[in-house]
């Protein structure tokens, strides 16, 4: 059995020095699920871009085999990361607004990282932009919104493109009642994509799940 794909020390030093939250196993598991799908020469898509932590391991996967990775997000930060929260970072404000906007930071990170001509970043909110979205995609990686709503929209609006034999990952995955806030909305979907009969599961690492696209039923 082959040993999984894994990045450059220059990639992980990017995808280490970027602001995320992403732990290190869940990233090298990320990144070889990314390379995997990759190979089935349809687009990469993440859900959630936030500052592009995880972005530079799926960028790097998608160079790697010649895709390209799009990723999601309206860039204001989702609820646990705004002002009052503990996952609020003030350097993310615009000051001149007084709102959140994680963009800039986004940009910089894939800049240093050599990475911009890989990705293309769709700013926008992931039900509108899922709504006029019409392309199958290898591999979707759910890490947007930690609500129902926020998590359901996500995985109704993107599970349906991802192609027989791709990837649905889905982050923060906490089965845990104590972890409502967190990643209970996440374990609620990762459960209804397992229960729909069109995704089998791949792996785990942590929070992180990987399933694999074997049916029909979404």
């Amino acid at each position: 059995m082959s040993a999984a794909p894994t990045p450059k020390p220059e990639i992980l030093d990017a995808f280490e020095g970027a602001k995320g939250f992403m732990p290190l196993d869940e990233g090298l598991a990320l990144y070889a699920a990314a390379v995997e799908a990759g190979r089935l020469g349809f687009p990469l898509l993440e859900v959630g871009t936030y500052c592009g932590r995880s972005t530079v391991l799926l960028a790097d996967a998608a160079r790697a085999v010649g895709v390209s990775v799009l990723t999601v997000d309206h860039h204001r930060g989702s609820e646990e990361q705004q002002p009052g929260w503990d996952y609020h970072d003030p350097e993310t404000v615009d000051l001149e607004i007084g709102l959140m906007d994680t963009l800039p930071t986004f940009r910089r990170t894939l800049f240093k990282a050599g990475l911009e001509e890989h990705v293309v970043a769709l700013v926008g909110r992931s039900p509108q932009v899922a709504a006029i979205w019409h392309s199958p995609l290898g591999f979707v990686f759910v890490d947007g919104g930690h609500t129902d709503e926020h998590a359901s929209a996500d995985y109704e609006g993107w599970a349906p493109h991802v192609v027989e034999g791709g990837l649905l990952v889905i982050h923060d995955v906490f089965p845990e009642p104590e972890d409502e806030f967190t990643g209970q909305a996440p374990y609620r979907v990762y459960l209804r994509a397992l229960e729909s009969g069109a995704f089998t599961e791949v792996s785990v690492t942590g929070s992180l799940r990987v399933l694999r696209r074997t049916g029909t039923g979404i």
